[in-house]
């Protein structure tokens, strides 16, 4: 177990941080953090004797949250982000067809089952109903309030 992180290092987390239970006054899966997010190493620690843990301070959302150390980088290491992330709903900009038929329409909420980057750009698997559809990001916006 060796750090990779000192105290004051800018950090980039990669994937979205969610409550594991421990954030009072938030529901269990309700997101912290988007990925992508930069934050700074308050201090560190170990769980379970065999995990580093990290304490990243993300000021954009004023948020302390433990860390564990596959889920940073550093903050000038090239990132891609992307638009979405799983788990996300969006809202599909233009109707989808198959064959010609209409499937899904404009204004119709999906959530993001997965995320791609293809040879033409982003590209997403999205969920609409009980439909899966592999969608570009052109062709979604992220939809913030959804129950």
């Amino acid at each position: 177990m060796m750090m990779r992180f000192e105290f004051g290092d800018a950090v980039r987390v990669v994937r979205p941080l969610r409550n594991d239970g421990t954030v009072a006054g938030l529901k269990r899966g309700e997101l912290l953090v988007r990925r992508g997010s930069i934050g700074y190493v308050r201090e560190w620690g170990t769980f379970l004797q065999d995990q580093l843990i990290y304490q990243v301070h993300f000021l954009e959302v004023d948020r302390i949250v433990g860390c564990r150390a596959q889920e940073l980088i550093a903050a000038d290491v090239p990132w891609h982000r992307g638009e979405f992330q799983y788990g996300d709903w969006v809202i599909c900009l233009h109707a989808l067809t198959v064959n010609g038929l209409p499937v899904v329409s404009a204004g119709q909420q999906g959530q993001i089952q997965a995320t791609d980057q293809g040879e033409r750009g982003e590209c997403y698997t999205v969920v609409f109903g009980e439909r899966w559809f592999q969608v570009p990001s052109s062709a979604l916006e992220l939809c913030e309030e959804v129950s």
